[in-house]
């Protein structure tokens, strides 16, 4: 048995000396913690530390059935397989929407995107280029929070929260930023709308454009690259690293190796963000770093179009299962059992106080955050349990259903039990009025809730693109996407 990492020996005191509680404050809990609103192998051992390491492995468009840890027979994840059989997998562990956007403003925030105006965006379910709303620089993100702990951080992909200089992510908490600003089809190949060119961000400066369907798949290995050269540079103090690949997006090209081999784009693409993972573990390997550095892996929502939801209903964009839980598995060597499997309800949007917590910093007490504590499922603690009592999902921008314990109530009255029915197939509402009557409280509770306690999504003057629309000179061809006629 590996030694229990410095770090753990100290997160353990922690815990003691609080009492075991991992809540948040009564004044900024939302919902979950006690079931109410709220009233307000590894290798050599690298620098010893109190807090660990944190990279978070985020896919674009990915499904539950995808990867061979959840039972993925089409698609070869070696190096998933082999994380999993390292780590734990979380097998009911949700995002807070089935879209891009929203989604991820609620892992950067730990709320309901709701709750921070970012349930759609200005003029369509997700954000577009030079789109005047964003993620409100006065919310605090995962990466705000570590960076007061002394964590170097970075963000290295598809961002998708806004492209105005206030909301990306050298604005929000990261130290340096290497990506796309939103998702890869927002080119001039969608022929829908009058899109720019797709721009390559460093920091805040356009360094590159993606031309063509060659550059497109080059993303995974850049973005890869760029993450892994970030954690070999600051090996010597602790690291937040952020990895929202742009794979498996449409429109879908993988490298030339990994066409060569799947018999689909889907596939080739799938087994590419597999040799990211297992390039990402292998240099926390090779530095020394892997029993003080927790890796995650998830997809911000559900598949779309040739993707695999596995045993699950619905896609992406959906209410159901398969729009909003996604196949999950967490890694850290020494601290989290081999080979475990968590089906205890998690959210990514609790990662930003469990992150918090295990880093040694509060949660902001002046808001509401949503997200709560599950460190004790990420580290396999014996008999921990999830710590919400409800969990509400969405569609098209508004409240869908609510999941409380085994019991999933949507907002059309339809009632599934899915501990016996995971697919979803067999409405039982009508021979359970009781536990409508319960989950139709919660939705009810959690509506009125936003009224009063959502915050206001960040707003730019005068937006503009990134990079010109093709072909169009002078201001024009700045103007934002959804400002501009769509194409017939």
């Amino acid at each position: 048995m590996s030694p229990i990492p410095k770090f753990l020996l100290t997160f353990f005191a922690i815990c003691a000396c609080c009492g075991q509680s991992s809540a948040a404050p009564a004044s900024a809990q939302g919902f979950g913690a006690a079931g109410k609103p709220h009233p307000g192998g590894a290798s050599n051992a690298g620098p010893a530390r109190t807090s660990p390491n944190f990279v978070v492995i985020f896919i674009d468009d990915m499904g539950y059935g995808d990867i061979e840890p959840f039972g993925s027979k089409i698609n070869k994840t070696p190096n998933l397989s082999r994380m999993a059989a390292e780590g734990r997998t979380m097998t009911s562990f949700y995002v807070a929407s089935p879209v891009c956007t929203p989604s991820r403003a609620a892992l950067m925030t730990g709320c309901y995107p709701q709750r921070v105006g970012l349930e759609k965006g200005s003029g369509h379910i997700v954000l577009f280029p030079g789109d005047h709303h964003g993620l409100h620089p006065d919310e605090i993100t995962i990466a705000e929070t570590l960076k007061t702990a002394g964590y170097a951080t970075g963000c290295f992909g598809k961002w998708h929260l806004g492209d105005q200089p206030q909301f990306l992510p050298t604005s929000q908490g990261f130290d340096t930023y290497f990506g796309i600003p939103y998702s890869n089809d927002m080119w001039p190949g969608l022929k829908r709308f009058q899109c720019p060119d797709l721009p390559v961000v460093r920091d805040t400066k356009v360094v590159d454009i993606v031309k063509d369907m060659d550059d497109q798949a080059t993303l995974c290995r850049r973005f890869t690259e760029a993450a892994a050269n970030f954690i070999r540079e600051h090996k010597e103090q602790p690291f937040f690293v952020y990895l929202p690949h742009a794979f498996v997006h449409g429109p879908r090209q993988a490298s030339p190796e990994f066409m060569a081999e799947g018999k689909t784009v889907e596939q080739a693409q799938v087994e590419e963000v597999d040799w990211s993972v297992g390039e990402m573990l292998n240099t926390i390997r090779e530095e020394g770093l892997a029993e003080n550095t927790l890796v995650l892996f998830t997809s911000d929502n559900g598949p779309a179009g040739g993707l695999s939801a596995g045993p699950l209903r619905g896609r992406k964009g959906s209410g159901y299962e398969g729009g909003h839980r996604e196949p999950t598995v967490v890694w850290w060597p020494g601290a989290i059992p081999a080979g475990s499997t968590c089906d205890e309800l998690a959210t990514a949007m609790d990662l930003h106080p469990t992150f918090a917590k295990m880093a040694g910093k509060p949660m902001p007490t002046d808001r509401v955050i949503d997200g709560l504590d599950i460190a004790p499922l990420l580290l396999g603690k014996a008999d921990a349990k999830t710590p919400h009592d409800r969990f509400f999902y969405q569609q098209g921008g508004k409240l869908a259903a609510v999941r409380s314990g085994n019991w999933k109530l949507f907002m059309n009255g339809e009632l599934y039990n899915l501990k016996r029915d995971l697919a979803e197939k067999n409405n039982i509402a009508a021979s359970n009025p009781e536990v409508v009557s319960k989950l139709q409280t919660m939705l009810d509770e959690f509506q009125a809730d936003i009224a009063e306690n959502s915050r206001p999504v960040g707003l730019a003057d005068n937006p503009r693109t990134l990079a010109p629309r093709p072909g169009i000179e002078g201001d024009e061809g700045y103007l934002p996407t959804l400002s501009l006629p769509q194409n017939k």
